[in-house]
């Protein structure tokens, strides 16, 4: 029976301490087959399209934080799946917005260091969906699509919720995040329900756990 360790958004150079070394000792005490990072491993914070923080950093100085923050996860992590997520992508965006081919920007793996993952919007493993899930929560494009489903975007929840058809059982896991909510780039959601911080694992494709993190109180 095949295990996938799932990892929440990063948001890195925004990812709350210690949540890193709580992925690593999920790795060490489960040993799943797969590795999966359910997207925004990179926050692009200077580059948003939302008002950003005048007083943070600049993109230079934020990317080079973000790079020695990501070369942390892939020591832990060497080999993984990575579901590309709205952050992640915020340079591409810019860069058609400008009118600039794409043949001009670099991979993901060429600017990060990590030339041993794989970077992908969608992935399936033993008939279970794997995306970053902008628009609806899981438990709806589970429905919708008809398919288990695993994916993050949305900070506030994590949760597991199993259907049953006639010939068919599916479930949806939302995985939760990693995000340090007291950082600057966080700033938009002060004001929203506290952000879930946690990881999943999925069994044969099956059975999902989520992992949550305890938190000391701020």
């Amino acid at each position: 029976m095949s295990k996938v360790l799932v990892i929440g958004d990063p948001h890195e150079p925004f990812c709350l301490d210690g949540y890193l070394e709580f992925c690593r000792e999920k790795k060490k005490k489960y040993r799943p087959d797969r590795i999966v990072f359910i997207g925004d491993i990179i926050d692009n914070h200077y580059a948003s399209f939302h008002s950003t923080d005048p007083a943070g950093m600049g993109g230079q100085e934020e990317l080079d934080l973000a790079i020695a923050k990501v070369k942390l996860w892939y020591k832990a992590f060497p080999k993984a799946t990575v579901c590309i997520g709205n952050h992640d992508r915020l340079a591409f965006r810019k860069a058609v917005d400008g009118d600039v081919p794409l043949a001009w920007i670099r991979e993901y793996n060429d600017v990060l260091g990590t030339p041993n993952w794989e970077w992908v919007e969608r992935v399936v493993i033993d008939d279970v969906q794997y995306v970053h899930g902008e628009g609806p929560k899981a438990h709806v494009r589970a429905q919708r699509d008809f398919q288990s489903t695993v994916q993050g975007h949305h900070h506030t929840v994590a949760y597991v919720q199993n259907f049953a058809g006639a010939d068919k059982r599916l479930f949806a896991c939302q995985v939760g995040c990693g995000i340090d909510r007291n950082a600057y780039a966080m700033g938009y959601a002060k004001n929203f329900q506290r952000p879930f911080i946690s990881c999943a694992l999925i069994e044969g494709g099956e059975l999902a756990t989520v992992f949550p993190m305890k938190l000391e109180e701020k």
